[in-house]
């Protein structure tokens, strides 16, 4: 089936594949807006009739020294910008955020560590207890710390992870720009290991470091490839930030977000698309026009990690005036 040719007929019409091809994703992204933008509605409207939007917490529970190289972090000890220095978060301070997310609203609480790989020891066990008490409030726990062991997942799964965030970053081809401590398919490997224990996926990628369309296409087309696909797709654009080798950058186009989320909805119909970094930057109308082109999670509060992000009632008000509904867990 051509790309140019997709229609939705019905909720079962909508094929998962999982063997796109780079040059059917180009197209795709080089559509003319208005026709991408319709097609992505077509899918959107299938799976979320009611345009329900998950909103989801992030906690930097580690924050800084980390030992990748990763161009775009201030949390790199190879960048100026480290930010090493912040204390750590303990069980129960974790918790008490958690449970002010959920009264903020929150749906799922992500809770970082600015780690190469998880370590066996008190921290990891730490970890485990704010899996555990995460889930004890009744919300979605989700965890972002580098790569990890067979067993490390499995003890993950066990108390009660929902997911296991590890973005691929950018295409297979860009990769060695952007990173140079870890490979690209070593990421892949932690996402079976995370498959393998049964935690769900999120997983995504960051745009505007300087890669081409091609590489947008290539990244997008690893993620839609991937045998189950991911559970969730966060789309980042770049938040230049200064002392790191991508600080000069300019701001990425907001509507070339938009095509991100667009495309990432038709190849991967039933993941949450998530509006991740760099959404404060696109403004109210440009995450208006990510909402009709099938994004349908968002993070909020202060802090995304180390960078800003619009705070809860400015996006309470966003989602109220664009008319979309807040997923809530007795749902």
């Amino acid at each position: 089936m051509s790309v140019l040719d997709f229609k939705v007929q019905s909720t079962e019409a909508l094929t998962l594949r999982n063997d796109w091809g780079k040059d059917e994703v180009l197209e795709l992204l080089e559509k003319p807006l208005m026709d991408l933008l319709w097609q992505a509605q077509l899918v959107h409207r299938k799976v979320n009739p009611e345009y329900q939007v998950q909103l989801a917490s992030l906690l930097s529970v580690k924050t800084g020294g980390c030992e990748e190289d990763c161009a775009y972090c201030p949390q790199s000890i190879h960048n100026s910008s480290d930010v090493t220095g912040q204390p750590d978060f303990e069980v129960e301070s974790v918790l008490s955020q958690a449970r002010s997310a959920k009264e903020a609203g929150a749906h799922r609480f992500c809770m970082g560590w600015a780690w190469r790989e998880i370590r066996d020891g008190a921290d990891f066990e730490a970890m485990l207890s704010m899996v555990r008490g995460v889930r004890g409030i009744g919300m979605e726990a989700c965890v972002t710390a580098g790569m990890l062991t067979d067993k490390q997942a499995e003890r993950l799964a066990d108390a009660g992870l929902t997911a296991y965030n590890h973005n691929l970053d950018t295409s297979p081809e860009h990769y060695s720009q952007i990173i140079s401590t870890r490979t690209f398919q070593e990421r892949l490997e932690t996402l079976q290991r995370v498959r393998s224990a049964g935690i769900t996926v999120c997983c995504g990628g960051i745009i505007g470091m300087g890669e081409s369309i091609k590489d947008r296409a290539s990244l997008l087309m690893v993620l839609a490839n991937l045998e189950p696909q991911p559970e969730s797709v966060p789309i980042n654009a770049l938040v230049p930030v200064e002392g790191t080798p991508l600080e000069k950058l300019p701001l990425i186009d907001p509507l070339e977000v938009v095509r991100m989320v667009s495309v990432a909805r038709i190849l991967m119909p039933k993941s949450r698309i998530r509006l991740s970094a760099g959404r404060e930057q696109l403004g109210r109308e440009g995450q208006i026009l990510c909402f009709l082109a099938g994004a349908d999670s968002i993070f909020y509060g202060d802090k995304l990690l180390t960078t800003g992000n619009p705070d809860v009632e400015s996006d309470k008000d966003l989602l109220q005036k664009a008319g979309v509904k807040i997923i809530y867990r007795n749902q």
